[in-house]
């Protein structure tokens, strides 16, 4: 079974910067415009099967599930952090309903009607001032550049509200919900030491915003949303989102008063739309590549190849004494050729295709070799919402597969395509390619064959 044969791969969406238009990001809250139908979603080029709410629900099978998602957004797209803040954030909202009604009470809902309270009342004050180190200004006085004095702070003196002072330990409280961190390895409260990093990094942030945080412990998962802020939302985090400074400040404003979901609004609203939008689109047209790149190459070039050996053949027999039938034999290299190349620069392999199968990626080959520490941290790692950054720099497998042979790259492992409707998409655009190289044959042995014969030997 395929598809249409008008079908279209998804197209590659670029990555944008900037806020989502409000009428937009909405039709995506609780349900993506891709999957209001089946017809929507094929108008992308994705079918049902293929959709963000099937992925994430764990509905798909290799090379298309949730893991595949994040080791595409980890090594390719490089923006794991709104896959894992997307994550966290159903999670807790999960979590959050869970809760008794009083312990709901403790942390009110953010209504509409305060964010945009709160977005006039930024628009209207002034940006706040920010400080200057003493040694940064001595540098630029004299100039155009120079600060105004008021601004310079002596790093010696300990500037309070440049970072606040750590929660003793004997200080702490725990937040009311019996464990706030599931999708952590540890899988239990925090040590102090985490703590008083995270809320020495959140307390940086309120004042990077001008924000007068009072910190209502009382609230539930007050100090997880300490680690999200130090995570996600501050400046420098190690998965910083990207968000402009408007959008930071006002979910900060959100946060400063309570840790209900609804905080999160605007916010969710731009991550889930670039997943959905953008993210999706790219991760479905990357995994419908079947080869890697060197063995993509070197399909094209035998496409290449079968193409000038018709040619060539076709020249041949036009310059001899044979019959104009004999020309038709040139179709075979132009009908090789030509469908291999279509195929190939749509990303697939046509031999892999043949069986199903397709490359297993350079993160995936040596998977077996390393140790099982290391193994145990690539898959757990990308899930751990208040993981490190997402850097793979140092990861063992980048220098194995740099040190591998050309020729063993284009012939690497191959392992069986699992899920059905990725395979119906690959057998439609084999057929298109091969309907395609039928009408270029035809055109192609057509004008050979009206030639007349050259009779040169």
């Amino acid at each position: 079974m395929v598809y249409s044969l008008t079908y279209r791969r998804p197209r590659h969406v670029a990555s944008k910067r900037g806020s989502i238009a409000s009428e937009k990001t909405g039709q995506s809250i609780g349900g993506s415009t891709l999957n209001n139908s089946q017809d929507a979603a094929i108008n992308y080029g994705i079918p049902e099967a293929l959709s963000f709410d099937r992925i994430i629900d764990g509905g798909t099978c290799p090379p298309c599930t949730t893991r595949d998602f994040m080791n595409y957004l980890i090594y390719i797209e490089h923006a794991a952090e709104n896959l894992q803040f997307f994550l966290w954030y159903q999670d807790y909202t999960k979590r959050f309903d869970q809760l008794s009604e009083n312990e709901r009470k403790l942390a009110p809902v953010w209504t509409a009607e305060q964010a945009e309270a709160q977005a006039l009342a930024m628009k209207d004050s002034p940006a706040p001032m920010k400080t200057i180190n003493a040694e940064t200004a001595a540098l630029f006085k004299g100039t155009n550049f120079a600060a105004p004095k008021s601004t310079v702070v002596e790093m010696g003196r300990g500037n309070p509200f440049n970072t606040p002072p750590m929660t003793p330990e004997n200080a702490e409280r725990d937040s009311l919900a019996p464990s706030e961190y599931p999708w952590s390895d540890s899988g239990s409260t925090l040590r102090s030491g985490f703590k008083a990093s995270h809320d020495k990094k959140s307390a940086g942030a309120f004042d990077a915003a001008d924000i007068k945080l009072q910190p209502f412990t009382v609230q539930p998962f007050r100090e997880e949303i300490s680690r999200i802020i130090a995570t996600y939302i501050a400046d420098g985090a190690p998965r910083q989102l990207n968000l402009s400074s408007k959008e930071r400040a006002a979910l900060l404003h959100a946060l400063a008063i309570t840790t209900h979901p609804s905080a999160f609004r605007q916010v969710i609203r731009t991550v889930e739309w670039t997943l959905r939008h953008q993210a999706h689109q790219n991760f479905i047209r990357w995994t419908i590549c079947n080869g890697n790149r060197p063995r993509v190459i070197f399909a094209r070039g035998l496409g290449i190849v079968g193409i000038v050996g018709g040619i060539v053949a076709a020249i041949l027999i036009v310059l001899s004494n044979a019959g104009r039938g004999w020309r038709v034999f040139s179709a075979f290299g132009f009908m090789i050729g030509i469908s291999t190349l279509i195929a190939a620069w749509k990303g697939m392999c046509v031999v892999l295709h043949g069986m199903h199968h397709r490359h297993l990626r350079p993160w995936e080959l040596f998977a077996e070799d390393d140790d099982a520490s290391s193994v145990m941290e690539m898959k757990k790692g990308p899930f751990d919402s208040f993981g490190n950054s997402n850097s793979y720099e140092d990861q063992p497998w980048i220098a194995k597969y740099d040190k591998r042979n050309l020729i063993r790259k284009v012939f690497d492992r191959e392992v069986w395509i699992q899920e059905p409707a990725l395979r119906q998409i690959q057998d439609t655009i084999f057929l298109q390619a091969l309907l395609g190289s039928v009408i270029l044959t035809a055109i192609c042995v057509g004008i050979f064959v009206a030639l007349p014969r050259g009779r040169f030997y």
